[in-house]
């Protein structure tokens, strides 16, 4: 067999591993040895593997992944996402769907201070969805809102698949975040504002609150959710104003969850252990994974698989749009059955020569490519973020009516996506300006 050959089997072979549930990181690894004893022997492929995990832990910038999970779990311990929906739902009661606009809202912050899709989506169906099942809200939108609020954890900074996304693809951490901001408040606005065009066209999918409050409680419902905006300033701020590295910002946003917890008195020892022991076990988790990435990335520049596509690419068109419009179907089609880190891990050895042979700016394509990861979360038959609001309600809601929920704002997600390609603009503005 030819070394294109080998490449393309291994690909296939990596497909069907992840597809039959095998961990990401075990199933990259496994194929890349595999894959590089064929292409050379199995020394050499022995001798890679034991280098890159010594290359990895020397890596500065991947110190940015366990300080930002550390960040999120402290968050989330010390009990400062508490209160959220209840505080957003409050200072929202006016809008049409307000309880599913407040979901929003609410993991929008859960999401800054987590950077997890599925830890965003988990929390809130424990705690949102109760409350508008109980005001008579219609299942499929109560469901689906949730499961799809949960993936702006991969959009707004500080987001851990912009950190891998960065490391593996050289590109800035810092301008990754700056540039996911803004897409990641307006796919927020677009999701609150189908919700309300929903619910004016079909009030009784939504029932009108009949609730008031005063003055006083809207002002107290500032308590429960300034410590996020605090936390998210301070982190994003910093990197902005390049009074510290993405790297370094993970511990300052940790720090600073501790000085908050201290403040509002729900810090302690015992929860700073705890936090810390979660965000080892993730962080082991991601060490195996980008292992992996970095050993099948070397299996790709080996067989010459990436040139291979790209050159078969090109014949067909060189157009850049055609050729995103072509890179968007095989993202989405491999979410339908792989999960976020697989796909990106798998697809951006393989069309980073095509991107440089078009000349397309990796920041660019980095929101492009979490944008489609999104998409992923809520598209059948996995849908992560739908199984996940399953497994937190049990039997309240059938499957296929968060499915049914999830669709409404999928097809908000697309038009979004449709936007940030048409216009690079929205994501480049404001890393181009800060950087100048």
């Amino acid at each position: 067999m030819s070394k294109v050959d080998i490449g393309l089997i291994s690909i296939a072979v990596t497909l069907l591993l992840m597809a039959l549930r095998m961990p990401i990181g075990i199933a990259l690894i496994a194929v890349s040895i595999g894959g590089i004893a064929s292409v050379l022997n199995f020394r050499a492929a022995w001798s890679i593997a034991n280098a890159i995990p010594y290359n990895f832990v020397a890596s500065w910038e991947l110190s940015a992944v366990p300080m930002f999970l550390l960040m999120g779990y402290l968050a989330a311990r010390s009990e400062l996402t508490t209160g959220l929906f209840t505080s957003m739902r409050i200072l929202l009661n006016r809008i049409p769907g307000s309880l599913a606009t407040a979901s929003v809202a609410a993991s929008a912050l859960f999401a800054a201070a987590s950077g997890s899709s599925v830890a965003t989506s988990a929390a809130l169906a424990r705690i949102a969805v109760p409350e508008m099942l109980k005001a008579r809200y219609d299942k499929a939108l109560a469901t689906g809102c949730i499961a799809a609020a949960g993936t702006l954890g991969s959009l707004i900074p500080p987001s851990i698949l912009m950190v891998i996304y960065g490391l593996f693809t050289g590109t800035s951490i810092g301008a990754l975040f700056l540039a996911g901001f803004i897409p990641g408040i307006l796919t927020a606005f677009a999701f609150g504002l189908m919700i309300t065009i929903r619910v004016r066209l079909r009030p009784e999918i939504a029932p009108k609150s009949n609730e008031t409050f005063t003055r006083q409680e809207k002002l107290e419902a500032f308590r429960d959710i300034w410590p996020l905006p605090t936390i998210i300033l301070g982190v994003l701020g910093g990197i902005f104003a390049g009074a510290f590295t993405p790297t370094e910002a993970g511990g300052i946003g940790a720090l600073l969850v501790c000085v908050i917890a201290v403040v509002r008195r729900s810090f302690s020892i015992r929860m700073l252990l705890e936090a810390a022991k979660d965000a080892a076990v993730s962080t082991t988790i991601m060490f195996v994974i980008a292992v992996g990435a970095a050993m099948y990335i070397r299996l790709m520049g080996l067989t010459g698989v990436p040139e291979f596509l790209a050159d078969k690419v090109l014949s067909v068109s060189d157009n850049t749009f055609v050729i995103l419009l072509m890179i968007s179907l095989i993202f989405i089609f491999l979410g339908m059955f792989i999960d976020s880190i697989g796909i990106m891990l798998l697809t951006l050895p393989v069309v980073m020569p095509l991107l440089g042979e078009l000349g397309i700016n990796m920041v660019w394509f980095g929101i492009i490519t979490i944008k489609l990861l999104e998409i992923g979360l809520i598209t059948p038959p996995v849908g992560l973020n739908v199984y996940v609001v399953k497994a937190a309600l049990g039997d309240k809601v059938r499957l296929p009516t968060i499915f049914r929920g999830a669709a409404w704002f999928l097809l908000t997600d697309l038009l979004v996506l449709a936007v940030l390609i048409a216009f690079p603009i929205i994501s480049l503005w404001l890393p181009g300006m800060m950087m100048k």
